[in-house]
């Protein structure tokens, strides 16, 4: 198929096999997901010592949880013996120790190995040396960051960076308190896309007036194709009539205590690469975390945060909830519907970006120089 030249206005996609390919799937999970920091588990989910979570990151299989101490630990999910998993459940809950099926060798919440059939008789084995691998991990907005990498970039430049990249500074997003809040609703959607179109569709708003009817009405600025993500501190600003980020335009919450006069009644948007999505208006918060398993399917685990005393009165929160869920299942019908298209010989260029798009050419960029600069080779 031929290729004309691209008129100004419009700037060339990356071409369709980087949305199909198992081997550029598997170059991302090893020089993306499993070197970059990535979201793993809100740390409220594992409340009490002993509480885990198994999180598929990259290829790897990684268990978080809490120690003795109340503090999060994160490890292979992989016992230093024969290989064995440990953990197959996906949550659950130990009393002290996480203990291979297996052959029964026995770690601490810490990670050291404390017990073994016939240990005692093997004290040339360094119990500490044949411990749980651990991972790197960081909390911030009340969630676990694990990073598998032996050495993690840096987690105010890569993570809390772009946060500041896209609003200006660190303060704006710690004035919601995100750590502090409650969850009041989570939906995981499985949706059979590669990663990749889901943060492509979440950086640009060209399709929100064609997809999108109950956000534009909150949000009227979106039908005009500009993403609130365009503008750095540029927050979209409620529809005069509206009086708060509900499905009916009806009113929601108490403003968040610490949020600045400068952004009620304004929603915020922050793509957090690879792989997270944090979505502010002045009463609640959300946070999308992607789990990309497959160049064809990608979990988004979606989390909706409102002050505690907002969830433990038993508020209703479903009007609020159900405005970006329906923001979702929009957003994943339109890429489900694209991902077969990358496959054809239409698309084996690409496609265009117009100019209220051209700023998803940044993400491009940013994929193909991860891609490029690791050592093992090309994309």
């Amino acid at each position: 198929m031929t290729t004309m030249p691209l008129p100004p206005s419009l700037i060339a996609t990356l071409p369709g096999h980087f949305y199909t390919d198992p081997e550029i799937f598997r170059q991302e999970q090893e020089r993306l997901f499993e070197s970059m920091w990535f979201c793993a588990v809100r740390g409220a989910d594992l409340a009490r010592p002993g509480a885990f979570r198994t999180v598929r990151i990259g290829r790897e299989s990684v268990i978080v949880t809490r120690n003795r101490s109340g503090e999060l630990r994160a490890f292979l999910n992989v016992c230093r013996h024969r290989g064995a998993q440990l953990c197959t459940a996906e949550s659950g809950e130990v009393r002290r120790t996480l203990q291979c099926p297996y052959h029964a060798w026995t770690y601490d919440l810490d990670g050291k190995l404390i017990a073994a059939p016939n240990l005692v008789k093997m004290p040339d084995v360094d119990r500490t040396a044949y411990g749980l691998v651990t991972v790197h991990l960081r909390e911030w907005l009340g969630y676990a960051w694990v990073c598998l990498a032996d050495e993690p970039p840096s987690f105010e430049e890569t993570v809390v960076g772009a946060a500041v990249e896209r609003l200006g500074d660190a303060a704006s997003i710690e004035r919601y308190g995100t750590e502090n809040l409650a969850l009041g609703k989570r939906i995981t959607y499985d949706v059979k896309a590669n990663w990749k179109l889901i943060v492509e569709n979440f950086m640009e708003c060209y399709h929100c007036a064609t997809i999108h009817p109950e956000l534009t009405d909150v949000l009227p600025e979106f039908a005009d194709g500009y993403a609130a993500q365009y503008y750095v501190g540029h927050g979209a600003a409620f529809a005069e009539e509206v009086k708060g980020f509900t499905v009916d335009g009806s009113e929601g919450f108490a403003r968040l205590p610490d949020v600045a006069e400068e952004q009620d009644r304004r929603y915020y948007a922050i793509t957090v690469k690879p792989t997270v999505f944090i979505n502010l208006v002045p009463d609640h918060v959300i946070l999308h975390r992607m789990f990309p398993l497959a160049e064809d399917r990608t979990v988004v685990e979606c989390d909706w945060l409102y002050a505690p005393e907002v969830v433990e009165s038993g508020a209703d929160v479903s009007r609020s909830v159900e405005l970006f869920h329906r923001v979702n299942v929009q957003d994943f019908d339109a890429c489900e519907r694209t991902q077969p298209a990358m496959a054809s010989r239409a698309y084996r260029t690409g496609g265009v970006l117009v100019p209220t798009e051209h700023h998803i050419e940044i993400f491009h960029a940013w994929l193909l120089e991860k891609l490029r600069s690791h050592p093992s080779g090309q994309a």
